[in-house]
C-alpha cells in the first residue's frame, strides 16, 4: 500500500517557489568558492546535480550528513548494513574537508559525492542518476528541497543520530510549522539522546527513538602503511604524546604545562585548521618551546611537532598512546572523543566539554577516560594509561557491535 504524503504546508510552499532561484546564482557564487580553495576543481559541479561517478547495479542507499565528524560517523552504520544485505551506499556531504577525509576512509561498496544545492532543477538530477531506495540523513540540519523532492519520488526518509541542545531548538522553534511539515515525511527517526528526542518532539516530530551516538560506533581512522612505518622510524624511540583538534585555548593550556618542565614527551600538534601551523609556532616559541611542522618537510625532533596536515589522524592516533582532545579547554566545548578510543589512546580532556557531554559521561562511567586541569596535565601526559585506553577500545568495540538492530530496521524500509 502506498504511502499517502503530505502536501506542503505554508512556509515550506514558499520555501520552495523560492529555491527556484537558486541557479541565478550558484554558479558564480560556487565559482568564487573555487577561487578561494573552498571547492574541488575536478567535483565542484556536483553540487549543481551533476554525477562525476556512475550509478552502481542493484540497491543504492544514500546517505547524507554535512561536516567531517558527521560523515565520518556514518561508516560504522554502513558497515553494519553492508554485513545484513548486498546494497551499495552513496554518501553525499557539502564541505571540502568531508569528501577529502572520507575518500581515505571508505566503508566497502561506498562512493562519496556532494549534495546538490537545494534547488528544483538539480535535485532532479542526482535523483535521476541515484536512484536510491533509501535516504537516510544524519545530525540535525535537513535541506527541506532534498528532503520534499526525495519524498516525492516515494523514496523513504530517515533521520538518524540526530543530536539538537537547547540553543539549537530555540533557532528551529522559530520554524516550527516548517519542521513538522518536514518530519511529517520521516518513516523513521533516531536521537543521540532523550534531550534531543524532546526537541525533536517538540517541533513536531513523532516516534523518535534514542538510540546514541554513531560517532561511538565509528571503525578506526585509516593510515596510509607507508607513511606510518616512516613516521615510526623518524619518532625512533621517542615517547610521543598528541594534541588533537587544537585551538588556541588548547595550545596555552599546554604550553604553559610545559614550559616549565625539564623533562617531556614529544607532543604532537593536530590543528583543527592545518592552516594554523605557522601561527602555532610563534606562539610555542613565545612560551619557550621549540617546534617543527609537518607542512615544512620537517621532523620530530623539537619539543613540539606541530602536524598541519590534512586527513592523517588515524597515523597519529596509532602512533601516540595518549591523546589530549582539543576544544575541552575553551568556547569550542570539546570534539570527538571517540576516535582516539578506537585505536587504542587513552583519552585526556580539560574542563569544558559540553557538545560531547553525554559521550564522556559514557567513557567517565567506564572509567575510560580522564579529566586534567592544566596544573595536572604534564604528569597525566607522562603517566601510562594503558589500561584506561583499553577500557575506551573496549567500549568502542562494544558500540560498534551494537549497531546492527538500527541497520536492520533501516534496511527494512528499502
Amino acid at each position: 500500500m502506498t504511502r499517502p504524503r503530505p502536501a506542503p504546508g505554508l512556509a515550506l510552499g514558499a520555501y520552495l517557489a523560492a529555491s527556484r532561484a537558486i541557479p541565478l546564482l550558484a554558479p558564480m557564487v560556487l565559482n568564487r568558492r573555487l577561487r578561494r580553495g573552498k571547492e574541488l576543481p575536478d567535483r565542484w559541479r556536483e553540487k549543481l546535480g551533476q554525477a562525476t561517478l556512475p550509478r552502481p547495479k542493484g540497491k543504492v542507499i544514500w546517505l547524507h550528513a554535512v561536516g567531517l565528524g558527521e560523515t565520518l560517523a556514518l561508516r560504522g552504520l554502513i558497515d553494519a548494513m553492508a554485513a545484513q544485505s548486498e546494497a551499495e551506499f552513496l554518501v553525499t556531504s557539502t564541505t571540502r574537508a568531508s569528501a577529502e577525509v572520507l575518500g581515505a576512509n571508505l566503508p566497502a561498496r561506498t562512493r562519496h559525492q556532494f549534495l546538490p544545492l537545494d534547488a528544483p532543477a538539480y535535485l532532479a538530477r542526482f535523483l535521476d542518476h541515484w536512484r536510491p531506495s533509501l535516504s537516510v540523513w544524519a545530525e540535525q540540519d535537513l535541506w527541506p528541497g532534498a528532503v520534499a523532492a526525495t519524498d516525492a519520488r516515494g523514496i523513504p526518509l530517515t533521520l538518524v543520530n540526530a543530536r539538537m541542545n537547547a540553543d539549537a531548538h530555540a533557532r528551529r522553534a522559530r520554524w516550527k510549522g516548517l519542521y513538522a511539515d518536514l518530519f511529517a515525511r520521516f518513516r523513521l527517526i533516531t536521537a543521540q539522546d532523550d534531550a534531543t528526542a524532546l526537541h525533536l518532539q517538540a517541533l513536531g516530530a513523532k516516534g523518535v527513538s534514542v538510540t546514541g551516538s554513531l560517532k561511538a560506533a565509528a571503525p578506526p581512522l585509516q593510515a596510509d602503511p607507508a607513511r606510518l612505518a616512516a613516521v615510526r622510524t623518524a619518532l625512533a624511540g621517542r615517547r610521543a604524546v598528541l594534541l588533537a583538534s587544537s585551538h588556541p585555548d588548547d595550545e596555552v593550556a599546554l604550553f604553559t604545562a610545559l614550559r616549565p618542565a625539564t623533562s617531556r614527551p614529544l607532543v604532537l600538534i593536530a590543528p583543527r585548521d592545518p592552516a594554523r601551523g605557522a601561527e602555532i609556532a610563534a606562539r610555542a616559541a613565545e612560551h619557550g618551546l621549540t617546534s617543527t611542522r609537518r607542512s615544512l618537510d620537517e621532523g620530530p625532533d623539537r619539543d613540539l611537532w606541530i602536524v598541519d596536515s590534512f586527513g592523517e589522524m588515524g597515523l597519529w592516533l596509532r602512533l601516540c598512546p595518549v591523546t589530549l582532545v582539543g576544544g575541552t579547554f575553551g568556547a569550542v566545548e570539546g570534539h570527538n572523543p571517540w576516535e582516539p578510543a578506537a585505536l587504542g589512546s587513552a583519552i585526556l580532556h580539560g574542563p569544558r566539554i559540553a557538545n560531547f557531554a553525554g559521550d564522556f559521561a559514557s567513557l567517565h562511567g567506564a572509567s575510560a577516560a580522564l579529566p586534567v586541569a592544566v596544573e595536572t596535565l604534564l604528569g597525566a601526559l607522562r603517566d601510562d594509561h594503558s589500561a584506561m585506553a583499553a577500557r575506551a577500545r573496549a567500549l568502542s568495540d562494544a558500540c560498534r557491535a551494537g549497531l546492527g538492530p538500527l541497520a536492520a530496521d533501516l534496511l527494512a524500509l528499502t
